[in-house]
């Protein structure tokens, strides 16, 4: 199997200084179970694929290369602390559209350091519109005159994390290395066994595998529950450049919403959510997936139509929105041991807010400090610090998949009478943007090797 060294980042200074390396040598000389030899990184490791061994060690394995487990990876470097991320595509999953990031994202993207490439490449939004079928204009807004610190862009999902990949040592990634299974060893550690026949014995695990998450099955979650809405998804391509002023524009039905938004000059994002009540049979070919969209909105402004007729094939796509309400009590624990959840494999939330992404970068950086913090202490500080995010991000999380949920079913109401009082009572007259985005604020400081 290709192996980089397993020895935690912190004996090596490749990842961290001199400074901080000689504060938590004499803890780690202490302790067996961290006890490994320092040495320099391999340099012709591979990450494509991986030669099948009986058993092989690692500190720190983060499951699944989506955005929550590529930032939490990133979250860890910049701490000085290394991990594996274990991904079952042979490649980074680039497919997929866009999504709306807001300023609690943003202030993540900042302290990964990345957040200045990823503005170069997409518009700023202005503000939004809301429209009916018909083309009326209800109300509009602008994000500045509601929040001066306020910053919305639509990204694209493939650059987004080709970006953090790009930020990580090219050995970071194992692709090719789908789980299928987990265990507990005999003294604590996990093993994890992949369908390629390789085993992994790791001391902490980082459960990023979505939302049909098999780690979160394993920790005794249940599975998310279909909300009600299905959603087409795309991005439409303009050779000549697009031509919509940057804002967010949605168009609201009867048990029927969709909306647009630029991307970039030449790319426009376009979605199209609808009520119903059995997720039907997957469908993954392209001119079908055009099909139907373009059936169901076939009287609306014609922008929506031409955007779907341009969409390239690898672009469009049919997602069930689904969530998982996380219930005091009743519901699992983050994390169990030392293994812990971030991002939709903890807590999936429908789309309403455009918070999903955001809350997993969230998670990341929260949980990357955490466990940067008690590395010193040894393996029992570790779960308390797995504990200590739990505590501090249920609070966030389970307000905004409950919010998230309730704005998705009044949105997506039938009966024409509510539909009306809706389109001309509520949103002209009781809307306020500035309530609404309060759930954007988040501090979100650089993280530096030296917190260590």
């Amino acid at each position: 199997m290709a192996i980089a060294s397993s020895s935690l980042p912190f004996l090596n200074s490749n990842y961290i200084s001199s400074s901080a390396l000689s504060k938590t040598r004499p803890f780690l000389e202490s302790q067996s179970w961290f006890l490994t030899c320092i040495r320099t990184r391999p340099n012709s490791l591979s990450i494509t694929r991986a030669i099948k061994t009986d058993l092989s060690k690692e500190d720190i394995v983060i499951v699944g290369a989506g955005i929550s487990g590529l930032a939490t990876a990133l979250s860890l470097q910049r701490l000085g602390i290394r991990s594996v991320v274990l991904e079952q595509s042979e490649s980074l999953r680039t497919g997929g559209a866009s999504l709306t990031l807001f300023k609690n994202g943003w202030r993540v993207l900042d302290a990964l350091g990345v957040g200045s490439d990823l503005r170069s490449q997409f518009l700023e939004i202005q503000g939004m519109a809301v429209k009916t079928e018909d083309g009326r204009e209800l109300r509009s807004f602008r994000f500045k005159d509601e929040d001066e610190s306020q910053e919305v862009r639509a990204v694209e999902r493939r650059i987004l994390l080709k970006t953090l990949a790009n930020q990580l040592p090219p050995e970071a990634i194992r692709f090719s290395s789908g789980l299928d299974k987990i265990e507990k060893s005999e003294n604590g550690e996990t093993v994890l066994k992949l369908v390629n026949g390789t085993q992994l014995l790791a001391k902490v695990v980082i459960g990023c595998d979505g939302i049909r998450s098999p780690i979160a099955k394993w920790m005794g979650f249940p599975e998310p529950k279909y909300a009600g809405h299905s959603a087409f998804r795309g991005i439409g391509f303009y050779d000549n450049g697009q031509p919509f002023e940057p804002r967010v524009n949605y168009v609201y039905g009867r048990g029927l919403r969709a909306g647009y938004v630029p991307v970039s000059p030449t790319k426009v994002y376009w979605f199209i959510c609808y009520n119903s009540q059995s997720p039907g049979p997957k469908i993954t070919d392209p001119s079908e997936l055009k099909k139907q969209a373009k059936e169901l909105i076939r009287s609306w402004p014609p922008e929506l139509l031409n955007l779907i007729d341009i969409t390239p094939d690898e672009t469009i796509s049919k997602t069930l929105l689904v969530d998982r309400w996380l219930w005091p009590v009743v519901s699992p624990s983050a994390s169990v041991g030392r293994v812990v959840l971030v991002g939709d494999a903890w807590h999936p939330m429908t789309p309403n807010l455009g918070q999903g992404a955001c809350c997993a970068l969230e998670d990341s950086v929260v949980l990357a400090r955490k466990l940067a913090n008690a590395i010193n202490s040894g393996p029992a500080s570790i779960e308390d610090a797995f504990r200590s995010y739990g505590s501090e991000r249920w609070p966030r999380v389970f307000p905004l998949t409950i919010r998230a949920n309730l704005v998705g079913n009044l949105l997506q109401w039938e009966d024409p009478i509510v539909c009306s009082v809706r389109n001309n009572v509520i949103i002209p007259k009781f809307i306020r943007l500035g309530p609404i985005l309060e759930h954007t604020n988040f501090d979100c400081e650089p993280l530096l090797t030296t917190e260590l």
